[in-house]
């Protein structure tokens, strides 16, 4: 089945610069869309960006926009998520998933990863 695998989550200080990656197997990403949410301890998950292969569009939560760029590889059916300036606000465990188009409602998703861990101290 689908399979979504991130990494390069860490512990960095605030101003500090992570990136992460989702590896897709048993899916063409270059049909599709991989968004990336995140959760923190009682919050609710939110979106935070997704990139969209069939239009070619890019989109960022306000939370973030301007400071991380979603990016991908369509060869090695990965993307990843440059994240700089670093805030602690941002610590949550990382989600990539995959769905047709893009979306800020995580339910329009049909497979997602186990999430990676990222943890920014002030």
């Amino acid at each position: 089945e689908v399979q979504l695998v991130e990494s390069g989550g860490g512990l960095v200080q605030a101003g500090g610069s992570l990136r992460l990656s989702c590896a897709a197997s048993e899916f063409t990403f270059g049909d599709n869309a991989i968004g990336w949410f995140r959760q923190a301890p009682g919050k609710e998950r939110e979106g935070v960006s997704c990139i969209s292969s069939n239009t070619g569009s890019a989109y960022y939560a306000d939370s973030v926009k301007g400071r991380f760029t979603i990016s991908s590889d369509n060869a090695k059916n990965t993307v990843y998520l440059q994240m700089n300036s670093l805030k602690p606000e941002d610590t949550a465990i990382y989600y990539c998933a995959a769905a047709l188009i893009c979306s800020w409602y995580g339910d329009e998703y049909d497979y997602w990863g186990q999430g990676t861990q990222v943890t920014v101290s002030s």
